[in-house]
C-alpha cells in the first residue's frame, strides 16, 4: 500500500482517509478551521499507522478534492440529476451530512448576513435559539 508523491490514491488509501476523517474529533477540528496544517499532519500520521504513506499536503489536497466532488454530486442530486455519481458518495454523505452550512438570512433592515444552520438535524432538538 506504499505510495510516493504524485501517485494516484488507491481505493484502500481513500478508505483509510475516510475512516480517519469520520472520527468525531477530526470532523469537529476540520469544521470551520482555516489554518488546519496541524490537523492534516495528525491525519497523515494516523494514515501511516494504517500503512498509507502520504504527507499532510497530499492528505489536505485529497480531502479538498473529495469534499468538492461530493458537493458537486450532492448539488446535482438536489437539482434532479441523479446520473452524476462518485465512488465514495455514501461514505462522504455520512461524514458531511451534519456539517453546519453558512446560509444568507435576511435581516430586518433588508440586508443579508451569514448564519450557520445544521443540515438534517434531529427533529427532536430545540430549533429556537
Amino acid at each position: 500500500m506504499e505510495s510516493g508523491a504524485g501517485k494516484h490514491w488507491t481505493e484502500e488509501e481513500v478508505k483509510a482517509l475516510l475512516s480517519v476523517w469520520s472520527e468525531k474529533n477530526i470532523r469537529k477540528q476540520l469544521h470551520g478551521t482555516l489554518r488546519n496544517k496541524g490537523i492534516f499532519i495528525y491525519i497523515a500520521k494516523r494514515l501511516q499507522e494504517l500503512g498509507v504513506c502520504r504527507d499532510w499536503k497530499q492528505c489536505r489536497a485529497k480531502y479538498k478534492n473529495l469534499k468538492y466532488e461530493y458537493r458537486t454530486v450532492k448539488y446535482a442530486h438536489n437539482s434532479g440529476d441523479v446520473t452524476k455519481t462518485m465512488k465514495f458518495f455514501h461514505d462522504l454523505d455520512a461524514i458531511l451530512r451534519y456539517e453546519p452550512v453558512t446560509q444568507l438570512a435576511a435581516e430586518e433592515n433588508g440586508r443579508c448576513s451569514a448564519t450557520e444552520t445544521q443540515l438534517n438535524t434531529n427533529p427532536t432538538t430545540d430549533s429556537t435559539q
